[in-house]
């Protein structure tokens, strides 16, 4: 499965949770405008679009809470479903962590009308393909089907909602693939364990800082009970949002919807929980010592605002000017042109609650770690006091705009699959599947000044936290950490 993405740092995804749109209603981008077409202001006034980019067909709620988005497309006949709960590693309690990436699992273990691992086979069976993550702030399940055998992707979605087989044994089993999830993808990975240790170094609430694949000791000393509980308060239709995108009758889906999970009971909603970060006055620090490491690496991260939030399409562009390809420049700087890295990224960790930027750098030997960090501060210094040029700022602006149009893009619009994730997602998080249109013009409003002052605000070194790296050859049980205060 496609899972706890959001623990793997190691690779800079372009705009991660942000651009997708539908191919009915195509964008295009224009020097001018028309009456078809809305013009997004920015400095130079260059781009503009269709709007809504994901036409929204219907958007209803059914009597026991769950909301549903259909987007009608008749361009191929395909079907994709996807479908959002309202939890996520933050929405644990301490000493239960682990949950939310747990029932990932345990999703798949079978329901009251569908056998252990049956959902795969329906769904490849039909000539469909499927798959779920989990995240620090959200778990999503998704099929993308042949449109005739959407009624039955319905009915395997309705089915684990309603009645999904929360044994004991199935626990058990679960626990055991997940210990073998984190040995594989986390344990015996060069720089993961210490991408672990970032997130939980640089915030200092629980609910941020915690690792979606949680903590084992936690999970063996919950009983049935517990996970039973998590699910009913959770995996309930009132807490939770459906996107339909494709080839269908929206009044036909309108009705098997009703159908499958009009009768699914609602539950009380689940307290909000409290993700608020203090401020940070002090640079902190931390050695890993990594014995599947091959190069020393070093981790700069700061605190970030959550998703949306004003600063967050400067932060955004930043992430791109600093390493979106071999023009960026820390790629041009670090790689190329003082070659003492073999790799040097940024990646901005959005969240709806406080996210967090960051810049990863594997040196080469001959340099030590202080003094590639002072190449990458002064990379962020000149983002404070150099306004960037209006060439570098479009270049970066059309990456992001790339990320629409390319076909091998996850992000791609010729993808219904990530058209029904995304209205999902911004059903879920902000009440609004069309706020997609919003948040592109917010980045491509970006300006010089936002830039400097975004670098300015968040690039400190009290607010700092420093991982490094040193590649080791004990054990991984013999592994040290250092913490300065």
């Amino acid at each position: 499965m496609r899972t706890i993405k959001t623990m793997f740092k190691l690779s800079v995804a372009l705009l991660s949770a942000t651009l997708f749109i539908s191919n009915n209603a195509l964008p295009v981008l224009a020097q001018t405008t028309s009456k078809t077409t809305s013009t997004v202001t920015s400095e130079s006034d260059k781009f503009a679009w269709k709007k809504p980019l994901i036409p929204v067909t219907q958007d209803f709620t059914l009597s026991n809470g769950l909301r549903v988005i259909l987007s009608e497309d008749h361009t191929v006949p395909v079907t994709a479903v996807a479908i959002v709960y309202d939890v996520g590693a933050r929405n644990e309690q301490k000493g239960r962590s682990g949950f939310a990436h747990l029932f990932e699992h345990m999703m798949f273990e079978g329901s009251e009308n569908v056998g252990k691992t049956e959902h795969f086979k329906y769904i490849e069976s039909a000539g469909g393909s499927l798959n779920a993550s989990t995240h620090a702030d959200f778990t999503n399940y998704f099929e993308k089907i042949p449109s005739n055998q959407l009624e039955l992707a319905l009915w395997l979605e309705s089915d684990r909602m309603r009645s999904l087989k929360v044994t004991a044994e199935n626990f058990e089993n679960q626990l055991q693939t997940v210990k073998e999830e984190k040995r594989s993808h986390i344990d015996n990975q060069p720089y993961v364990p210490a991408a672990l240790k970032l997130e939980e170094i640089t915030f200092d609430n629980w609910s941020n800082s915690h690792p979606v694949i949680g903590s084992f000791e936690d999970l063996e000393a919950s009983s049935i009970t517990d996970v039973r509980n998590f699910f009913k308060t959770y995996y309930a239709p009132n807490n939770a949002v459906m996107a339909i995108v494709g080839d269908f009758d929206p009044a036909t889906v309108h009705k098997l919807v009703e159908k499958y999970f009009g009768g699914i009971p609602a539950q009380p909603k689940p307290k909000a929980p409290n993700v608020a970060e203090p401020a940070q006055t002090k640079e902190k620090y931390l050695k890993v010592d990594d014995p599947h490491a091959q190069m020393p690496a070093f981790w700069m991260a700061w605190k970030a605002p959550a998703k949306r939030e004003p600063d967050y399409y400067a932060l955004g562009i930043i992430q791109n000017i600093l390493s979106a390809g071999d023009s960026s420049r820390l790629y041009q700087r670090m790689i190329k042109g003082d070659q003492i890295a073999l790799k040097a990224d940024a990646q901005y960790d959005e969240r709806r609650g406080p996210g967090a930027f960051e810049t990863f750098v594997i040196y080469k030997p001959g340099t030590t770690a202080d003094k590639a960090r002072e190449v990458v501060w002064s990379e962020l210094e000149k983002l404070k006091t150099t306004p960037v040029s209006e060439t570098e700022l479009e270049k970066t602006k059309n990456q992001v705009l790339r990320a629409l149009f390319s076909s091998n893009s996850y992000t791609s619009i010729q993808r219904g699959l990530a058209r029904a994730e995304m209205l999902a997602e911004y059903g879920c998080f902000f009440n609004d599947p069309k706020a997609i249109d919003a948040d592109i013009e917010g980045y491509m409003k970006v300006t010089p000044a936002d830039i400097q002052r975004a670098a300015a605000k968040y690039f400190t070194k009290q607010g700092m936290t420093v991982i490094d790296v040193q590649p080791t050859k004990k054990t991984a049980s013999s592994s040290t950490e250092s913490q300065a205060n």
